[in-house]
């Protein structure tokens, strides 16, 4: 059975009453409203949601419009019931199709919307050689490169405040062999090399916003990803954080696999995100396949048998990084809907928006196992002992509240309550 002890926290709360009082012998209520762990999805529907955006391609008619939209609305609503934490894209090739003119109010808005319901968000990704735009290929490369920093100076400066986590670097074990098609970022990184051009493109994100958390993040965990970090730990890259692709089509992480894993990145002592988590319900992809863009689900991939050992794979995989590896802070399911990348069943909500298993399972985790809630009364100097897990709390009493955030390092505080 796990202690969660590097999950919890504890703290003796003296409350005050509006008056500035001790609230002696009083009834109390703690509840637990936000995790300090990051439980996040891709959050890439908020966009069209807060736009308003309807597609084209739907062909709706007047009278449909406002089903749509109330379908949207519930699957929002369901996404928020579940998830503290976001991945908003800001694909170069999506985010600027035309130089000069990026989507930047478009993504304010989303971003606001998300900060307004308490989900903290993460830009994905700053530089990277796919989804890159065509308009770069017209310079040559010390232009590209100062466009590319130019770039991020841009968005990490202009989000600060909204979006202060981002993946400033993807991929780039791969990059400067990427060979499926020519473009501006494989050709940077081909002339400077791995390390110098993540230092390049790390360094103006840090200038940006000194207080952001900086991702670099890629689908290769070899040991090539292991030296990447160890050479660039070693010039100095201000990487605040590891990011890990899991993407699980092609067969679903042992425990041993997991932790062989792990072991070879934990070393480097900063914090760990599972940044792209897939566990689909439905067929496995064939292992002959190298790159899994290459893949497609057909529509009726999904079964309920499917569903259910995707449900129990989730939750497998949320108790092992939980319980077990306190360096991991975070977990991003890719895809909350079905059908999203490769039309895979990867979701935790089909394509009619419904619930699926795997939706159901790790609610029951997060909102209930995983969650502190309890009553209690003060003593005769208004002091209570409050012990759960790390993040934000409600603490009220006879109609009165406040808020208040248990971390690791808060061992006493006063709290009023007005």
């Amino acid at each position: 059975m796990a202690d969660y002890n590097h999950r919890k926290a504890s703290c003796r709360l003296r409350l005050l009453g509006a008056d500035g009082k001790a609230l002696a012998g009083t009834k109390i209520k703690v509840n637990q409203i936000g995790h300090e762990f990051l439980f996040g999805c891709g959050a890439f529907e908020t966009i069209p949601y807060t736009s308003g955006f309807i597609p084209k391609e739907l062909n709706l008619p007047d009278d449909k419009k406002e089903e749509f939209r109330k379908k949207q609305e519930d699957r929002m609503q369901k996404w928020l019931g579940l998830f503290n934490y976001g991945t908003l894209p800001f694909y170069w090739g999506g985010f600027e199709p035309e130089e000069g003119k990026p989507n930047t109010e478009v993504l304010k808005k989303a971003a606001e919307f998300l900060k307004s319901k308490g989900v903290a968000i993460k830009g994905h990704p700053l530089c990277w050689h796919t989804a890159c735009v065509p308009w770069l290929m017209k310079y040559d490369n010390a232009t590209i490169l100062k466009k590319q920093i130019e770039r991020i100076h841009r968005e990490v400066s202009g989000f600060k405040g909204l979006i202060d986590m981002w993946d400033v670097i993807n991929e780039v074990v791969i990059m400067p062999i990427y060979d499926k098609y020519d473009n501006a970022v494989t050709r940077i990184c081909k002339e400077k090399g791995r390390v110098a051009l993540v230092k390049e493109v790390f360094n103006a994100a840090q200038e940006s916003n000194p207080d952001g958390i900086f991702l670099i993040n890629d689908f290769n965990l070899s040991t090539n990803y292991e030296i990447l970090i160890d050479g660039c730990l070693n010039a100095g890259v201000p990487i605040k954080t590891i990011g890990l692709q899991s993407h699980q089509h092609q067969g679903v992480w042992s425990e041993e696999k997991t932790n062989e894993i792990l072991s070879r990145f934990e070393h480097f002592g900063l914090p760990i995100h599972f940044t792209e988590n897939t566990i689909v319900a439905g067929p496995l992809v064939d292992p002959s396949i190298d790159d899994l863009q290459d893949a497609h689900y057909d529509d009726d991939a999904a079964t309920p048998e499917y569903e259910q050992k995707q449900a129990e794979s989730l939750v497998a995989m949320y108790r092992r990084l939980f319980e077990n590896h306190p360096l991991v802070t975070a977990i991003t399911n890719w895809d909350f809907g079905d059908g999203a990348w490769l039309n895979a069943p990867s979701g935790v909500i089909r394509k009619d928006g419904s619930l699926k298993p795997s939706y159901e399972a790790l609610h029951k985790l997060i909102k209930e196992e995983w969650h502190t809630e309890f009553e209690t009364t003060s003593d005769e100097h208004g002091f209570i002992d409050l012990s759960g897990f790390r993040g934000k709390y409600e603490i009220s009493a006879g109609g009165k509240k406040a808020l208040f955030t248990l971390g690791k390092n808060v061992s006493e505080s006063d709290l009023r309550l007005a």
